[in-house]
C-alpha cells in the first residue's frame, strides 16, 4: 500500500516502512516539520513510487515485505538513480551497516532511534544534496537558511512567506544560474493526488515577487522559458 501526501512542501520524501504505527507517527512528525511524505508499506510499492516520482530523499527500512530493502536499494542504484538514501532499520550488526553503506546508502540508523537525531540527519542529507552542505545561501540582500528553511534580508528581517512561496523561493535560489520552468515548479509542488496548476504557480510567483522587490530582488519571467531570481539594478 502507498499513502500519498497532498501537502505543499519544498522537500518530498518517500518513507518505505511496513510498521504502520511507526510510519504513521514518523510521517506525522515530518509533515509538521514542513516535508511532504509519501509512505510505501512494502518494497514493490516503494519501487513503483521511486520509478514514477522524483523524491528528494528515501528513508528505507531493510525488512520490507515483497521486496527486501537491500534489493530495493540495489535496483535503485543499478538504474543510476543518485537519490539520497537513509536506511532506518532494526538490523544493527556491523556487517549490515557496512553492507548497506557499500550498496549506496548515504546514512544508516538503527531502531530504536532518537527523533531529533533522525531529523538532523535528514536535514544534513537534504542540505548536502540541494545546497552543497551550505547552511546559508545568500543572493544579494536575501539570505536563505537551509537548516530552518526560512528567508531573511540583510538587516535580519524575516520574510513572511506562505508554504508555497517558500517552496518556490527555495527552488529558485538553488538554481540562481539558470531558468526554472513553470512545469518544473508545478511538478515540484504537486503530489500524486493534489496537482498544483500553472495558474496557481503564477499567482504564487506574483505574490513572492512583491515581497522580494522592496529588497532589490526580483523574479524575472521569460515567456516560454520560465523564471529566475535577479538582482534589481
Amino acid at each position: 500500500m502507498i499513502v500519498i501526501d497532498d501537502k505543499e512542501a519544498e522537500m518530498r520524501i518517500l518513507l518505505a516502512e511496513d510498521d504502520r504505527f511507526l510510519s504513521d507517527g514518523l510521517a506525522m512528525v515530518l509533515r509538521e516539520g514542513g516535508y511532504a511524505i509519501d509512505v510505501a508499506s512494502n518494497g514493490i510499492d516503494a519501487e513503483i513510487a521511486l520509478i514514477d516520482t522524483d523524491y528528494d530523499l528515501l528513508i528505507l527500512d531493510l525488512g520490507l515485505p515483497k521486496l527486501d530493502g537491500v534489493d530495493l536499494l540495489k535496483r535503485l542504484r543499478s538504474r543510476g538513480n543518485s537519490l539520497p538514501v537513509l536506511i532506518l532499520t532494526a538490523r544493527d550488526r556491523l556487517e549490515d551497516r557496512v553492507g548497506g553503506l557499500d550498496l549506496g546508502a548515504n546514512d544508516y540508523m538503527t531502531k530504536p532511534f532518537q527523533l531529533p537525531e533522525l531529523e538532523a540527519r535528514i536535514r544534513a542529507l537534504l542540505r548536502k544534496e540541494q545546497f552543497s552542505n551550505r547552511t546559508e545561501v545568500r543572493y544579494g540582500s536575501l539570505c536563505f537558511n537551509t537548516v530552518t528553511r526560512t528567508a531573511s534580508v540583510k538587516d535580519g528581517e524575516m520574510l513572511d512567506l506562505s508554504a508555497r512561496e517558500l517552496a518556490i523561493l527555495e527552488i529558485l535560489i538553488q538554481r540562481t544560474d539558470r531558468m526554472v520552468s513553470k512545469e518544473q515548479l508545478s511538478d515540484h509542488l504537486s503530489s500524486w493526488d493534489s496537482e498544483v496548476t500553472h495558474n496557481a504557480v503564477g499567482i504564487a510567483i506574483h505574490r513572492l515577487r512583491r515581497k522580494l522587490e522592496p529588497f532589490a530582488i526580483t523574479i524575472r519571467a521569460i515567456r516560454g522559458l520560465g523564471y529566475r531570481l535577479e538582482k534589481c539594478a
